[in-house]
This record gives C-alpha cells, sequence and structure tokens, in this order.
C-alpha cells in the first residue's frame, strides 16, 4: 500500500457507517470503506477516476458508487447528518487576506 493514498481514520469510519445505504444490489457485497476513501482520494487529488490507485478497488466501482449516490442525494444528507452530530461543520472558509500559509 503507497504512504500517499487517503484512509479513513476508525473515528471518521465509524461516524459515516451507520448511514451508508443497506441491502444495495449488486454481484457481491464490496468493502465501503475502501471505496469511499477511493472516492475522497479522487476528490482530493484532482485525478481522473481512471487514474484512481487500484488500492482501492477497481476504479469503475469507485466512480460508480460515486455517481449512483451523488444522484440518490446521499453526500448531502451524510454531511448533514454528520454536521448534526458535531462530527464535522457543515461549511469553512478561509480568508487569505488573513491566513498567510
Amino acid at each position: 500500500m503507497s504512504r500517499s493514498l487517503f484512509w479513513l481514520s476508525d473515528k471518521a469510519w465509524q461516524a459515516i457507517e451507520p448511514h451508508l445505504p443497506k441491502n444495495q444490489p449488486g454481484a457481491r457485497p464490496v468493502d465501503g470503506r475502501r471505496v469511499i476513501s477511493g472516492i475522497l482520494h479522487v476528490l482530493k487529488s484532482g485525478c481522473r477516476w481512471c487514474d484512481c490507485p487500484v488500492d482501492y478497488g477497481p476504479w469503475t466501482t469507485v466512480y460508480n458508487r460515486f455517481h449512483r449516490w451523488s444522484r440518490r442525494v446521499f453526500w448531502t444528507k451524510l454531511l448533514d447528518a454528520l454536521a448534526g452530530a458535531g462530527a464535522v461543520t457543515k461549511s469553512t472558509a478561509i480568508d487569505s487576506t488573513t491566513i498567510k500559509a
């Protein structure tokens, strides 16, 4: 496994896992933590879906899960649930005129 890959922490996974859709159709169950880590890796790195590292599983699985759940507004519902539980903030803004990197 590469050191540059993004993996959800145990704490983050415990907050997310109860909100995942259950009993989804498909050929066989796929590790949700691995796929969501792959989705976040693509979104954070800005790479193309087809360039998603194989450690997350087939890129088509990662993309299809993201796309299918986007159509169902899953990501918005997840953010609302996590924000309601205090696990994340709903929005954050940084003004570059006051913050120096």
